[in-house]
C-alpha cells in the first residue's frame, strides 16, 4: 500500500508558477497510475491531470492543458505538477492520487478508480 504526501502549494500572483510534489512511501510509484485533482471552495473535486504507470500516456483537463505538466521521478518516487501562467480560477486544494486497478498502459480521469489519496496542498492565485 502506498502513502502519498503533497507539498509545494502556496500563494502566487496571477501569471506566476508553482510546482507541486507528491512524495510516495510504502511502495514504488511504478506500480500505479497517478493523477492530480483539485477542489475549489464550494465546488466538487475535479480532475486536473493523470499519467499511466509507464509515463507514456498523459491526459489533462481542458482548463489546464498547455499550462500544467504532470511528471514523475522514479528515483525519488515522487510525482510532480508543474503549473505556469496561473489564474485566480486555479485556486483550490490540490490532491494527488494513485491506482493500481487499471492496465499498465492506460490512464484515467475518473476519481472512482483512485484508491490512494494525499491530504492535499492549498494553491491560492491572487489577481
Amino acid at each position: 500500500q502506498v502513502e502519498l504526501v503533497e507539498s509545494g502549494g502556496g500563494l502566487v500572483q496571477a501569471g506566476g508558477s508553482l510546482r507541486l510534489s507528491c512524495a510516495a512511501s510504502g511502495r514504488s510509484l511504478n506500480y500505479y497510475a497517478m493523477g492530480w485533482f483539485r477542489q475549489a471552495p464550494g465546488k466538487e473535486r475535479e480532475f486536473v491531470a493523470a499519467m499511466s504507470r509507464s509515463t507514456g500516456s498523459t491526459i489533462y483537463a481542458d482548463s489546464v492543458r498547455g499550462r500544467f505538466t504532470i511528471s514523475k521521478d522514479n528515483a525519488k518516487n515522487t510525482m510532480y505538477l508543474q503549473m505556469i501562467s496561473l489564474k485566480p480560477e486555479d485556486t483550490a486544494v490540490y490532491y494527488c492520487a494513485a491506482t493500481d486497478r487499471i492496465p499498465v498502459s492506460l490512464v484515467t480521469a475518473t476519481q472512482n478508480w483512485y484508491d490512494y489519496w494525499g491530504q492535499g496542498t492549498q494553491v491560492t492565485v491572487s489577481s
